[in-house]
C-alpha cells in the first residue's frame, strides 16, 4: 500500500512510522522487513544517529525561524507543494531505507523505501546558491556566529556521524548508496547554511588561532 502522510505534512515511510516498534526481550528489535537483530546492530546505530540529526535540525530550524530566515522552508515542510524535498522529511526516508536491509527485503519493501538521487542533486543546487553569497573561506571556522549558526554547526557534526554509521552499511550492500550521498551533501549544506545565517544576522564567525606556546 501507499505510505501515509503524517500530521507534520511529511510522507511517512510506511508501517515503521505508523505504529511503535515491537519490543523484543534480551535486547533485540525488529527492522522494517521483520528481521530481528540485536539493538547494538549497525542498523539501529544508524537509525539512532539519523533520528538525532533530525532533532538537531529541528532545533536549528526553530532558532533560524525566530530570526526570519527563509531557508527554514528547506528544513521543514510548511505545506503541500512548497518544497519537494524538505530535509527533515527526507531524513524520515533515510531512516526508512536504513531500516530495510537489502539482504532481507522483498520487492514490496524496496518499492516503499527506495531513495532516489533527486534530493541529492537538489542539495547540491542549494549549496551552490548559498556559497555564491559567502566570502571566501580563509581560516578554520569554529562553531559560533549566533544561535542559528551554532545550532546548524551542531547539526552538521551530527550529520557527519550519521554518515559514518551509514557508510559501512552501504559497503555491506544493506543500504542504498544514495542515502550515504545524501548525508554527505547534507553536511556540506548545513556548513554553508551556518555561515550564511551568521552573515545575515551580522554575527561574528570565530576562527581558529593557533595558541602561542
Amino acid at each position: 500500500g501507499r505510505a501515509r502522510s503524517d500530521p507534520r505534512g511529511c510522507a511517512g515511510p510506511g508501517p515503521a512510522s505508523e505504529r511503535p516498534p515491537r519490543a523484543f526481550p534480551k535486547g533485540f528489535s525488529s527492522t522494517f522487513t521483520g528481521e530481528r537483530r540485536p539493538k547494538g546492530d549497525r542498523i539501529f546505530e544508524a537509525l539512532g544517529a539519523t533520528d538525532e540529526l533530525s532533532s538537531a535540525i529541528g532545533l536549528a530550524g526553530e532558532f533560524s525561524s525566530e530570526e526570519g530566515h527563509a531557508f527554514v522552508e528547506q528544513l521543514h515542510q510548511w505545506g503541500p507543494g512548497d518544497n519537494p524535498h524538505p530535509v527533515q522529511c527526507m531524513l524520515q526516508d533515510v531512516g526508512s531505507n536504513v531500516a530495510t536491509p537489502l539482504s532481507s527485503a522483498r520487492e514490496a519493501h524496496l518499492k516503499r523505501t527506495s531513495f532516489s538521487e533527486k534530493p541529492v542533486l537538489e542539495l547540491e543546487q542549494w549549496i551552490d546558491s548559498y556559497s555564491e553569497q559567502l566570502p571566501p573561506l580563509r581560516a578554520f571556522i569554529l562553531p559560533s556566529g549566533g544561535k542559528s549558526s551554532a545550532a546548524l554547526h551542531l547539526s552538521r557534526a551530527v550529520c557527519r556521524r550519521a554518515e559514518r554509521c551509514v557508510v559501512p552499511l552501504v559497503q555491506a550492500g544493506e543500504v542504498d548508496p544514495n542515502v550515504a550521498k545524501y548525508l554527505n551533501r547534507l553536511s556540506d549544506y548545513l556548513f554553508v547554511l551556518a555561515r550564511y545565517a551568521a552573515i545575515k544576522e551580522g554575527k561574528e564567525e570565530k576562527i581558529y588561532r593557533k595558541p602561542e606556546l
